[in-house]
């Protein structure tokens, strides 16, 4: 097990991680949420042994990873969010280097950088310059460069940013495949909560540096579960109207997007009354009241007061 204890890390007067606690077991994929300014990327860096934690510690099977790293380093790979390759390098060449620094035996490295290209779905194209890729194939090649030496754990930071629908469905299925034929255990950070949905066993969300929620999609979506999401449509826009719902006490997270409202309300609450009255007083018509399950993305804002936006 991969454990996080106390994790802190302070920045002359900002501590931009403060107490952190969670582990990953083997074989699980384990979801890390947060706006931007969260923490995730400094709680990564600390547990990749990149950075050095104010406090708190890392553990690998009770060893301590900040005093010694160079049992996790071994069995760690890390697909940070910016590109990490050599633009005037061909994908081959990038792999080989970086096998290389993994001080892999030269006949291990050429069958893993055989394995990888066909992983990532570059197998057709590892002779051409690193340079002229699409995002979309230099974010899977990132992600095949941390996949050489085999590793048992795997953190990958937002690996799906900014690419094509075609390229993020080929990681996502990857990750899944990883996890389920090699039980590679992953760490997982994303500004889409779908894809945290698909993959993820469990999940941590964070925020102004510390973990203020964590569990299972269904224990996560329970924190929601006395409360009710309504989505409701009008025959047009009324400033007026959206205003009036916007001063009601009784809701929160109102959310507008031209004649669509949605809100949420205490799940015993009554609002279809007031709702009508409101109607009737700006003469607009109701075309349509529907109740939703609270998603993941409904507690996220609940918990976090703000989207999760790139």
């Amino acid at each position: 097990m991969l454990e996080v204890v106390n994790l802190s890390k302070v920045y002359k007067k900002n501590k931009a991680v403060d107490q952190v606690n969670f582990y990953i077991e083997p074989g699980e994929i384990v979801g890390l949420l947060g706006p931007n300014g969260a923490g995730k990327s400094t709680t990564i860096a600390m547990i990749s042994t990149l950075i050095s934690p104010s406090a708190g510690d890392v553990l690998l099977q009770n060893h301590n990873v900040i005093k010694d790293p160079t049992k996790l380093r071994e069995i760690l790979g890390v697909v940070p969010q910016e590109i990490a390759l050599y633009g005037d390098f061909t994908a081959r060449e990038n792999l080989e280097f970086f096998g290389s620094v993994h001080k892999m035996p030269k006949k291990l490295l050429k069958e893993r950088i055989e394995v990888v290209l066909k992983q990532i779905g570059l197998e057709h194209e590892h002779k051409k310059l690193v340079k002229h890729y699409s995002g979309g194939m230099k974010r899977r090649l990132n992600i095949g460069v941390a996949l050489l030496h085999e590793p048992q754990y795997l953190i990958m930071d937002e690996p799906t940013v900014g690419i094509d629908p075609q390229s993020r469905n080929h990681i996502l299925e990857t990750v899944k495949q990883l996890n389920q034929e090699m039980k590679t255990a992953i760490i997982y950070t994303s500004h889409y909560m779908e894809e945290v949905e698909y993959l993820c066993n469990r999940i941590y969300i964070m925020d102004k540096g510390r973990i203020i929620a964590s569990g299972t999609k269904e224990e996560i979506k329970s924190i929601l579960s006395s409360e009710k999401i309504i989505v409701v449509k009008f025959n047009r826009h009324s400033n007026s109207l959206i205003k009036e719902l916007m001063d009601q006490p009784l809701l929160s997270n109102v959310s507008v997007k031209e004649s669509e409202v949605s809100f949420t309300v205490a799940k015993d609450t009554n609002f279809l009354p007031l709702l009508m009255n409101l109607c009737d007083q700006y003469k607009v018509v109701l075309n349509s009241f529907q109740v939703e399950e609270p998603t993941l993305e409904d507690v996220f804002l609940h918990l976090t007061g703000r989207a999760l936006r790139n």
